[in-house]
């Protein structure tokens, strides 16, 4: 009995092993010399042979016999970009943003990050710095009122993708579109030369229906300038008001410079706008809530900039006329 017991256990305990090199293992596409490819899980490298799971039989693969080794296709799928034309595809356009037209699948924030970042840019003024993220390939990018306000020199720094690699590139040439100062949003315009190559990364908004309090959220922007730094947490609620407004309230930790970023949700969509934190306390951040970007987006021509008057944000009161009130005599 005591033996029969033993070769359970350990029957069990190599179940268990191979299920877990079964999880952890890479998905491959072994091309072989003959012409032929083999496409399944890599469970082992040795010196003379590759041992890869086809899912109904293991194989031993003689080095000799291969030619080279790639990425399977869930591999590729998993960290591999979305490319233009399947972004299209998933997405339909409203004004200058897209949203989800349907249900995305999670992902992990390693993927997302490579993703998405390259989407999100930091705004640099004389004043200080936060961060921003591209909406339309043509160049329209959302930040914080409170990063630009008063400032004319604006200048975005962007990480293009050139050959594997991310490459820095300043655009001193910024065109304000417009302005919301109750709302704390801005919509900024990159300007370059145009060329029909010329198309910048970007993200997509979420629907504020699908925003659930406790899902996972992350934010990636430059907290004290450190450019391209990813912070995870929760939605802690939906509904959080300040003078009047709502917001996000995430356990994601935002600081000076996160002003503006983008905070996504596990689809890779924007759910808010970081835009400040409670002093001298962790995991107190807000987001303004992607409905009132929306808004914003949609109605952006009645925000519209007035280069003729910087201060067009501001809503001047009339001044309260002076009554003359005579006295009453006994």
């Amino acid at each position: 009995m005591r033996r029969s017991n033993q070769i359970l256990r350990i029957t069990l305990l190599i179940g268990l092993y191979l299920q877990w090199q079964l999880c952890s293992a890479a998905h491959v596409e072994v091309k072989l010399k003959s012409g032929s490819a083999l496409e399944g899980n890599l469970l082992a490298e040795k010196r003379d042979q590759l041992v890869l799971d086809v899912g109904y039989t293991v194989l031993l693969i003689p080095r000799s016999e291969i030619e080279r080794v790639e990425k399977g296709p869930l591999e590729r799928d998993l960290h591999s970009e979305i490319s233009k034309a399947d972004f299209d595809q998933t997405m339909h356009g409203s004004g200058l943003y897209l949203e989800s037209d349907k249900e995305l699948q999670d992902q992990s924030v390693v993927a997302l990050s490579k993703q998405l970042g390259p989407a999100v840019v930091q705004v640099r003024t004389p004043s200080g710095l936060g961060s921003g993220f591209i909406i339309h390939p043509e160049g329209y990018l959302i930040t914080n009122y409170h990063v630009i306000e008063s400032e004319t020199e604006i200048t975005i720094e962007v990480y293009q993708e050139e050959k594997g690699a991310l490459k820095r590139a300043a655009f001193d040439n910024t065109r304000t579109v417009a302005l919301d100062k109750f709302a704390d949003l801005a919509l900024l315009k990159l300007e370059h030369e145009k060329d029909e190559n010329t198309r910048f990364p970007y993200v997509h908004l979420a629907r504020m229906s699908t925003i659930k309090v406790g899902q996972p959220a992350f934010a990636i922007g430059s907290p004290l300038g450190l450019e391209r730094t990813v912070t995870e947490g929760i939605v802690s609620t939906k509904t959080r008001e300040f003078e009047g407004r709502l917001f996000l309230q995430t356990s994601t930790q935002i600081n000076p410079g996160n002003s503006g970023g983008p905070l996504f949700n596990r689809k890779g969509e924007v759910i808010g706008v970081t835009n400040m934190k409670l002093n001298y306390s962790e995991g107190l951040g807000f987001a303004i809530p992607v409905d009132r970007l929306k808004y914003f987006l949609n109605n952006r021509e009645a925000y519209a900039y007035n280069h003729q008057n910087p201060s067009s944000p501001f809503r001047y009161l009339p001044a309260p006329q002076i009554m003359n009130i005579k006295r009453s005599q006994d």
